[in-house]
C-alpha cells in the first residue's frame, strides 16, 4: 500500500512538472502572443496630444474614453489609462484615455442663516462641499445657524471646491471678573463689586494700626478670577481697635 501511494506521488509530480513547463512555453505564448507583446508606456500627467503621439509611436492606438472634472489637473491632462502603464500589450491594441476637464463655475447658494445640515444639503445640490467650519458667540443668530461664508452667496466658485462658513454658538455667556479690592476703602470695595455685577459677601474685621480704618486688606476669591455666575465677594477690612466696628454701626 505505501509502495503505491509513492508511486502515485512521483506521477503526480511528473504530470504537475510537464503541465508547467506545456504552461510556460506554449500555452501561454500563444495566448498572450508574447513575441507581439511588449510592456506599456506610461502617458499619465501628460497633455493628451502629447500622450497619443507617445503611443503612436509605440504602436498602439490612443483614445479618450473619458473625461473627469478636476480642480488639481490642468484641463487636457491625461489622469489615467487602460491598460495600465508597464503591462505587457499586444501592438496596435487601443489604449483608453481619462484626461481632466476644468471644473465650470456654479453659483454659491446663500448660506447665512440656515442650519448647518441644511449648509450641507444645498452645497452638495450645487456640486460644492464644506471646506471649514468656525465658530463664534453671535446673539442675532440661534445656535447652529450660519452667521457668515466665503464665498459670499451668489458668487461664482469652481465645481468641487469648499466654502468657509461660522456657525453661531448664541450669545455669549455672562462672565464675571473679580475686581482687585486690595487698599480700597469698604465703600469703594462695595461699589467696585457691583459695577463688576458682583455683591460684598461677608466682613472680616482685622486690627492693623498702620492703615486707614476699614481698608480692605484681603478678599475671599482672588482679584482675576472669572465666575460664570454671580457671587458674593468676602472681604477682610482694618480696624485700630473694636470702637471703629461700634462707631461704623452707629454711623449707618
Amino acid at each position: 500500500m505505501k509502495t503505491t501511494l509513492i508511486k502515485a506521488g512521483i506521477i503526480f509530480m511528473v504530470i504537475s512538472s510537464l503541465f508547467i513547463v506545456l504552461l510556460d512555453n506554449v500555452i501561454m505564448p500563444t495566448y498572450v502572443r508574447l513575441g507581439d507583446g511588449q510592456y506599456l508606456v506610461n502617458v499619465k500627467n501628460k497633455k493628451v496630444n502629447y500622450a497619443l503621439q507617445i503611443l503612436d509611436s509605440e504602436g498602439f492606438k490612443g483614445v479618450v474614453s473619458d473625461t473627469v472634472f478636476s480642480n488639481f489637473y490642468d484641463e487636457g491632462t491625461v489622469i489615467d489609462q487602460y491598460p495600465r502603464e508597464n503591462m505587457i500589450v499586444k501592438q496596435g491594441r487601443t489604449i483608453r484615455l481619462k484626461i481632466a476637464q476644468n471644473a465650470r463655475l456654479v453659483i454659491v447658494p446663500s448660506l447665512v442663516g440656515q442650519s448647518l445640515r441644511s449648509a450641507k444639503l444645498a452645497l452638495l445640490q450645487s456640486g460644492l462641499v464644506i471646506d471649514t467650519v468656525y465658530t463664534e458667540y453671535n446673539s442675532d443668530y440661534p445656535a447652529g445657524n450660519i452667521t457668515w461664508q466665503r464665498p459670499k452667496g451668489g458668487d461664482r466658485l469652481k465645481q468641487g471646491l469648499g466654502v468657509h462658513l461660522m456657525l453661531s454658538e448664541g450669545g455669549a455667556p455672562n462672565f464675571f471678573q473679580v475686581p482687585d479690592l486690595y487698599g480700597l476703602s469698604q465703600k469703594e470695595a462695595k461699589n467696585t463689586l457691583q459695577s463688576a455685577g458682583l455683591q460684598i459677601g461677608e466682613i472680616s474685621y482685622q486690627q492693623n494700626e498702620d492703615l486707614i480704618p476699614f481698608t480692605v486688606l484681603e478678599q475671599t476669591i482672588p482679584k482675576g478670577t472669572v465666575l460664570e455666575k454671580k457671587a458674593e465677594i468676602g472681604i477682610t477690612v482694618s480696624i485700630i481697635d473694636l470702637n471703629d466696628i461700634f462707631n461704623q454701626v452707629i454711623d449707618k
